[in-house]
C-alpha cells in the first residue's frame, strides 16, 4: 500500500481548557504551510516563535511551532507541530484555518499509520503506542516501551530468519532439481523448524502475562463475614468505598475498584463473604464470589486471625489455589490475634486493616505474587497481545505440520506451502511479508547456474 499524498491535521492534545494544545500536521505541504502562515522557512528541528494569523490576517494566537523534515519524522513526511495557548476556541480556529488551506482532518490513528506505511515503525510498534498511551502501571508502561523500542520486531525477525533459511532449502531442490545440489541436510532442516517452533512458543507463553499488563491483575478479595474485606478495600484504595459494618454480611455484591500496587495495576474486587450458614440473599452473593474466585489472576484470602481456627484456614482451603493465593491474617491490631499461623506452603501476611500496619509489607507480597506470573523465559520483557497469539498460534501450527512430514519422511519439497504458510502468519504481526529475502538468500547460499 502506497503512503497518502494528502496533508492532514488534528489536535494531538487531549481537547479542553489547558495550559498549551498542539495542533499536529502531516504530509507534502507541512513545510509550504509553515511559509505561508509564519513567513520564513524554518529549520528544521527548531522551535521557533510566531503569530499564527488566519488567511483574512486575523492574530489567532501567538504560539511556538516546530518543523521535522521527512523522513526523519514521527510519520516519515514533514511534520509541522504548533502549540498554542489550549483554549478550546483558539484550537477551532486554528484547525479551520488549516483545512481552509488545503488540509483535511485526521482519521483516528492516521499518524501512526503513515508511520508504518512509510517504514518508521512495523505493525506491532504500531499497537505499541497505543499501549503506551494507555498504560495504567510502571510494568505495563515498560513493556510497551521493550515493544515500541523493537524487541518483538528482533524476535520475529530471528524466527523469519530460521524459516526463510529452511525454505530457501526445499525452494532449490524445487526451482532446480536437474542442478549438481549438495546432499539434502535433513537433520539441519529439522533444527531450522525446531528454533522457530519453540521461539513461537516462548512468545506465545507471555501472552497471559501481557494481557495482565494491559488489562489489570484481577485480584479479589475473599473470607467469612466480619473477616475485614471491606476495610481493607478501603485502605488499599484510600478512601471509603465499601460500606464497613459490624453486621455480618453487609456486602451482598463485589465492589470493583482500580488500585497502583508498586510496579502493578490492580482490578481490587471486594465479594460476599464465605458464610457457612448463608441467607438466601448471601447465597446469591456468595455464588458471584465463586465466579469471581474462578475469573481472578490473584486471591487475597482475608481471615480473621483473633479466632484461634478461621474455617477457612481448614477444610475451606482446598478450593483455592496457592500458586495465586495469598493469606491475609487480619485484625493484628487485637491481642487474640497472635495464635493465627498460616499453614504450611501457604504465603501469608499480617495485617491491620483498621490501623493499617502490615500494608507496606502487604504490597510488597502482592508484586511478589504478581511478579511470578511473569514468564521465566522471558528477559527482553515482551509481551504480545491477542492480535499476535493468534498470526503466532497459526504459524506454530503450519511449522508443526512441517515437523511432522520431515519426522516421517517426507520428500521435503513439500515442506514449502507449510513454510510459506508459517512465513504469512509471522508476516500479519509486523505488517511485512519479504519475498525477495528468500530469493537473495537462495542463490547466495547455492552455486546455482554457474
Amino acid at each position: 500500500m502506497a503512503p497518502p499524498e494528502d496533508t492532514i491535521a488534528a489536535l494531538a492534545t487531549p481537547a479542553g481548557t489547558s495550559a498549551l494544545a498542539v495542533v499536529r500536521i502531516t504530509g507534502p505541504e507541512a513545510k509550504r504551510l509553515a511559509a505561508d502562515i509564519f513567513g520564513l522557512t524554518p529549520l528544521p528541528r527548531t522551535a521557533h516563535r510566531g503569530d499564527y494569523r488566519d488567511q483574512a490576517g486575523l492574530l489567532l494566537d501567538d504560539v511556538l511551532f516546530t518543523f521535522f523534515a521527512g523522513p526523519r519524522s514521527y510519520t516519515g513526511e514533514d511534520v509541522l507541530e504548533i502549540s498554542g495557548h489550549g483554549n478550546p476556541w483558539i484550537v477551532v480556529r486554528l484547525l479551520d484555518d488549516l483545512y481552509a488551506r488545503g488540509c483535511r482532518p485526521a482519521e483516528p490513528g492516521e499518524f501512526t499509520r503513515r508511520a508504518f506505511l512509510n517504514g518508521r515503525m512495523d505493525l506491532s510498534q504500531a499497537e505499541a503506542v497505543m499501549d503506551l498511551i494507555q498504560a495504567r502501571s510502571e510494568r505495563a508502561l515498560a513493556a510497551a516501551h521493550q515493544i515500541l523500542r523493537g524487541a518483538l520486531g528482533r524476535e520475529l525477525q530471528s524466527l523469519t530468519d530460521e524459516i526463510v533459511g529452511a525454505l530457501a532449502n526445499v525452494e532449490a531442490y524445487i526451482d532446480f532439481p536437474e542442478e549438481d545440489l549438495p546432499e539434502e541436510d535433513r537433520a539441519g532442516l529439522r533444527r531450522r523448524l525446531q528454533a522457530a517452533a519453540d521461539g513461537a512458543a516462548r512468545l506465545l507463553a507471555t501472552r497471559p502475562y501481557g494481557d495482565l499488563l494491559r488489562e489489570g491483575i484481577k485480584t479479589v478479595l475473599v473470607g467469612e463475614p466480619n473477616a475485614g474485606k471491606s476495610s481493607l478495600l478501603n485502605r488499599l484504595v484510600g478512601r471509603d468505598r465499601a460500606l464497613v459494618s459490624a453486621e455480618p454480611g453487609t456486602t451482598r455484591d463485589f465492589i470493583e475498584e482500580r488500585v497502583i500496587v508498586g510496579p502493578h495495576s490492580l482490578r481490587l474486587i471486594d465479594t460476599a463473604g464465605l458464610n457457612p450458614a448463608p441467607a438466601p440473599l448471601e447465597q446469591l452473593g456468595m455464588a458471584k464470589t465463586r465466579e469471581c474466585i474462578e475469573e481472578s489472576d490473584m486471591v487475597l484470602l482475608v481471615l480473621d486471625s483473633t479466632r484461634p481456627t478461621p474455617p477457612l484456614l481448614g477444610s475451606g482451603l482446598a478450593s483455592f489455589d496457592p500458586a495465586r493465593t495469598l493469606l491475609v491474617l487480619n485484625k493484628t491490631d487485637l491481642p487474640a490475634s497472635a495464635g493465627t499461623a498460616a499453614p504450611p506452603g501457604w504465603r501469608s501476611v499480617r495485617v491491620s486493616a483498621l490501623s493499617g500496619a502490615g500494608l507496606d509489607e502487604l504490597g510488597t507480597a502482592i508484586v511478589a505474587q504478581a511478579d511470578r506470573q511473569r514468564p521465566a523465559d522471558n528477559p527482553d520483557g515482551v509481551t504480545i497481545n491477542a492480535r499476535h497469539a493468534h498470526a503466532l498460534l497459526v504459524a506454530q501450527e503450519c511449522l508443526c505440520q512441517a515437523l511432522t512430514k520431515l519426522e516421517s519422511g517426507t520428500d521435503t519439497t513439500l515442506l514449502a506451502s507449510d513454510l510459506r504458510g508459517a512465513l504469512a502468519a509471522l508476516g500479519e504481526i509486523s505488517g511485512k511479508i519479504d519475498n525477495e529475502r528468500v530469493l537473495d538468500l537462495l542463490f547466495s547460499s547455492f552455486c546455482i547456474g554457474k
